[in-house]
C-alpha cells in the first residue's frame, strides 16, 4: 500500500530566495467523504488523480494513491468537482537532502502559506530552515480539502 508521511509547517517568509523552482497549481475535490478524498490536480500542463484515506499517527501519515493524467482530462474533471477550488503557487526548496514543498494560496486562502516535507519515516531527522514556523501536522483545518470548503479568508 503507497504511504504518505509528512510534516506540515507554516511559513514565516523569506523562502523564495531559496526556491529553485515554481509551478502554479488548480486543484478540486470529487469528494471529500469523512476518511477519504478523491482530488483533481492540474499543475502546470499535466494533470493527476489522487485518492487519499484517512490521516494516521496524529495526521503524519496516510494512504496515498496517484495517477497521471491529461490536461484537457483534468479540465474536465475540475468542472465535476465539489465547490471551492483551490489555486497555489508551489515553490520548491532545498534544506539538507530534503525539498519543501512551500505552497502560496490564491484566491480565497490569499494570505496563507504552509510547507511539507515529505519522509520516509515518522521519525527521520530533517533540517528545518529559518523560515519554517509552527507545526501544524495533524491539523485538519490545514489540510486542502477542508480549505476548499472553510477558505482561509473566513477564519476568525
Amino acid at each position: 500500500m503507497a504511504q504518505e508521511i509528512e510534516r506540515k509547517f507554516l511559513v514565516k517568509g523569506g523562502f523564495k530566495e531559496a526556491a529553485f523552482d515554481a509551478l502554479r497549481i488548480t486543484q478540486g475535490y470529487l469528494s471529500t467523504a469523512p476518511g477519504r478524498s478523491v482530488r483533481v490536480r492540474l499543475k502546470g500542463d499535466k494533470g493527476f488523480l489522487t485518492i487519499k484515506g484517512p490521516s494516521r499517527d496524529g495526521g503524519l501519515s496516510r494512504f496515498e494513491w496517484e495517477k497521471e493524467i491529461g490536461a484537457d482530462e483534468a479540465r474536465e474533471l475540475l468542472a465535476l468537482c465539489e465547490p471551492g477550488l483551490i489555486d497555489k503557487t508551489r515553490w520548491l526548496v532545498k534544506a539538507g537532502i530534503h525539498t519543501f514543498e512551500v505552497d502560496e494560496f490564491h484566491g480565497d486562502n490569499e494570505g496563507l502559506i504552509m510547507a511539507e516535507v515529505e519522509l520516509s519515516a515518522p521519525d527521520e531527522p530533517y533540517e528545518k530552515p529559518d523560515w519554517l514556523g509552527q507545526e501544524v501536522t495533524g491539523d485538519r483545518r490545514y489540510y486542502n480539502s477542508y480549505l476548499s470548503k472553510n477558505p482561509y479568508k473566513i477564519w476568525k
